[in-house]
């Protein structure tokens, strides 16, 4: 048997199921966004890249103790913003509803709130509410608190979730280089990856972001400006400078295989037309994401 080459090695492991594997290797050789020409690597990953997007925002519907749910097939590829369904309290040790103190019995019947896993009474855990965080396909039933929540991130999902996906143009520079290239800027279809499409293409993935400043502007013009921080990982995001619009964003990340970190930074368009107001919509939409991140790391 002849020896089985490059390209053709990565396509064998990606039709064998190892889609991260193989989505890792495409990556690789293609410079994972820090700019590197493209060669015969850069050729092979691209071939790879087109055959793993087929897979990797593939859906599967399962059936939980909580409902149904609309999940990646792939469990490598599913989105940072999700959640894992929390487990339940079990009924031997919840003789009260923990939050009024009720007592169960036959009458009053126990009931789990879907994202905490907490035992309440039906007067504490009345609210069907969506939770696309877990991936459920109808509204579930949650606890005051955790609704409350819910409500929230809904907002996130039907409004500034859609702004990430359709994208925007800004000025990209990678590191210290003074050159700047004009590209599109936009998450991906499963949430996972930055993608930047100009004269080259970049993917960065979310999980490997380490740290962002969102860079804004005060009113009037000529104030000083106003620097916003949030960091995924580490510190506590400061305050957003109350009256600002962003005006762009910079960002630190690691690639798989090299050492320390790269940074990338995104600026919006000067002219105060469709294309900038776009630019700035979508800043503020990728600051929301940073956010909810970071609130839920511990989640």
């Amino acid at each position: 048997m002849g020896r089985i080459q490059g390209a053709d090695w990565h396509a064998l492991r990606a039709r064998r199921g190892d889609w991260a594997q193989a989505l890792s290797a495409a990556r690789v050789g293609r410079g994972s966004g820090r700019g590197e020409g493209a060669g015969a690597g850069d050729r092979c990953g691209r071939v790879m890249s087109s055959e793993v997007a087929a897979r990797r925002d593939a859906k599967k519907l399962v059936r939980s103790s909580s409902g149904l749910r609309m999940v990646p097939e792939h469990r490598a590829f599913g989105s940072p913003f999700g959640l894992e369904e929390p487990q339940w309290v079990p009924d031997k040790e919840c003789p009260r509803c923990m939050q009024c103190d009720t007592k169960f019995d036959f009458l009053t019947r126990k009931h789990h709130c879907r994202r905490c896993g907490r035992c309440f009474c039906d007067k504490c855990c009345s609210q069907k509410v969506p939770l696309r965080r877990m991936c459920f396909v109808d509204p579930v039933r949650q606890c005051a608190e955790c609704a409350l929540v819910s409500h929230k991130e809904a907002e996130f999902y039907d409004k500034q979730l859609k702004v990430l996906l359709s994208g925007a143009t800004f000025l990209v520079t990678f590191g210290n280089s003074e050159k700047s290239e004009t590209m599109v800027c936009r998450l991906s279809n499963n949430q996972r990856y930055l993608l930047l499409d100009g004269d080259s293409h970049y993917e960065i993935e979310i999980a490997h972001i380490s740290t962002v400043q969102v860079l804004t502007e005060g009113f009037p013009p000529g104030e000083k400006d106003i620097h916003s921080y949030a960091s995924l990982l580490g510190s506590q995001p400061g305050s957003e400078g109350g009256n600002a619009r962003a005006t762009g964003m910079s960002l630190q990340y690691t690639t798989p295989g090299a050492d320390g970190v790269t940074q990338l930074k995104l600026t919006a368009g000067e002219d105060a037309n469709a294309s900038r107001r776009q630019s700035t919509a979508w800043l503020a939409a990728m600051h929301k994401a940073v956010k909810l991140l970071y609130e839920s790391r511990d989640q």
